[in-house]
């Protein structure tokens, strides 16, 4: 769904619904470290002033961004799916992801902090935060694959009234729970200067900020596809 304009674009705009139609974007928002995923619901003006940016350059690199998008391989189009088709590609995806990578990162993370702690004391507290997130994220998964996605998927079939009508209350509980996550991931970086190795960094500390860059990339990505695309469109499913 890219175009090479953004002339609808104001800073009134939300950022999150300019990235539900205009995926590719999301790289810009990551490179000027906007919250485009729990922060969503802000305006371009406000999410740009809270980075200390003017709204009116940040529009130029957007408009510059989705003419070189108009060229390039399409993102993933959450916003064009079935919500059926949205909740099995955040699985078959995003979820597979977090269970094969956040074990390895969890347990490089604390082999790092053991052997070289002494030389960085934050390495211990990023440890604590990266099994801890970890831990969280698995419990997270599996609310979602075993209750809310379930009855996102009834609730685009036509499953009205009962517990569909409360969808609300599970789909704000992992909203928070996206936030948790987000305020972790944004300690991660603040414990590794933005996931950069210092010279000494062995090279399993490398691996380490690497995978967790790569983490924070694809975190920003999946909670985007439910926050901004996917709860919206069950809840206006229900009040219908």
């Amino acid at each position: 769904m890219s175009t090479t304009t953004l002339s609808d674009l104001t800073p009134d705009s939300r950022i999150g619904d300019l990235v539900a139609t205009r995926p590719g974007l999301a790289r810009i928002f990551e490179e000027l470290r906007i919250d485009y995923c729990c922060g969503g619901k802000q305006s371009l003006a406000a999410a740009s002033e809270s980075r200390g940016l003017s709204v009116t350059t940040v529009i130029a690199l957007l408009d510059a961004a989705a003419a070189a998008l108009a060229s390039g391989p399409a993102e993933v189009d959450a916003a064009g799916m079935s919500l059926k088709d949205l909740a099995d590609h955040i699985e078959h995806t995003h979820h597979a992801y977090l269970k094969e990578e956040l074990p390895r990162l969890a347990e490089m993370a604390e082999r790092v902090a053991y052997k070289h702690g002494h030389r960085d004391a934050r390495l211990q507290e990023m440890a604590t935060t990266v099994v801890s997130l970890t831990q969280e994220m698995f419990q997270h998964m599996h609310k979602e694959e075993a209750v809310l996605f379930p009855l996102v998927r009834q609730i685009e079939g036509g499953l009205r009234g009962g517990f569909a009508s409360s969808i609300g209350d599970p789909i704000r509980c992992m909203e928070e729970e996206h936030d948790s996550a987000g305020r972790a991931t944004e300690r991660l970086r603040e414990l590794t200067d933005g996931f950069t190795p210092d010279a000494d960094a062995c090279n399993t500390h490398r691996a380490l900020l690497h995978g967790l860059a790569r983490f924070e990339a694809d975190l920003h990505r999946h909670v985007h596809k439910e926050n901004n695309v996917m709860f919206p469109r069950a809840l206006a499913l229900v009040s219908a």
